[in-house]
């Protein structure tokens, strides 16, 4: 491979970087290949290591590479299609639902989620934590908020703590009439604990769907979950019709 040098450009330094990387990536690697060190991929493209990092960070988030503890950068897969939401509007834990229950706590909400609930500061809710493998790899994970007053007979209920709480709660959930639901979806950054079980690093890119589930003119439960950005595509409706993703054209190498 030559040295290749960066052409006077109106656009940022990082971003036309980020363009020659992303040919480079189509032409000269394949999918799960590690890239060069940072010193040779600056000394490559005469660029400072600030203004490369710059551009792989850029590549990361739109899911062309991915770090991996203990291997490097290497070039990502296609995104996977997943599904967040159909036409027919459920409670979580329905029947077909793809998501594993894997924990349930007793914990006070984050303040956003309490307002949403209107539930009082501190007060505690069921918090659900769930899991979701596609293809065989970890894609998401998440918080379900339910509130004691959604599922009032739960204490009849003889479900300890961990996964049969949670299937518990989940149960409860479906004796209530779903009047609605509504979901938004934002980027953010990976926390510590969902880096982990996303097989992540702490900061990496996620999506985060944040979905209202609604009973009786009230905020029944709340969903927050956490997928890899660099990872999944995001389809809504049964038809998957609607679509979050940065290139629809990319494919492997």
């Amino acid at each position: 491979m030559g040295t290749t040098q960066l052409e006077s450009v109106p656009e940022p330094k990082y971003w036309h970087l980020k363009t020659v990387l992303s040919e480079a990536l189509d032409s000269e690697f394949t999918v799960g290949e590690i890239l060069p060190n940072e010193r040779d991929l600056a000394a490559r493209f005469g660029v400072a290591r600030a203004t490369l990092r710059q551009a792989l960070e850029q590549l990361e988030l739109e899911g062309r590479l991915q770090r991996r503890r203990g291997v490097g950068t290497t070039v990502a897969p296609p995104r996977v299609g997943v599904a967040v939401g159909t036409e027919q509007q459920v409670w979580p834990g329905a029947v077909g639902d793809a998501w594993h229950a894997a924990d349930c706590t007793l914990a006070a909400p984050p303040a956003s989620v309490a307002a949403v609930l209107e539930t009082a500061a501190g007060e505690q809710v069921h918090v659900v934590r769930r899991s979701r493998v596609t293809h065989g790899q970890p894609v998401a994970a998440e918080l379900l908020y339910v509130p004691a007053s959604s599922v009032p007979d739960l204490s009849a209920i003889d479900a300890p703590s961990g996964a049969a709480r949670a299937r518990a709660v989940l149960r409860e959930l479906q004796r209530l009439e779903l009047e609605g639901q509504d979901s938004a979806v934002e980027l953010g950054s990976a926390r510590a604990d969902d880096a982990k079980e996303l097989d992540r690093l702490p900061g990496a890119p996620v999506l985060v769907v944040t979905t209202r589930f609604f009973t009786e003119g009230r905020t029944a439960a709340v969903s927050v979950a956490t997928y890899r950005a660099d990872t999944c595509r995001l389809t809504f409706g049964d038809s998957g019709g609607v679509e979050i993703h940065h290139d629809p054209e990319r494919r492997a190498s």
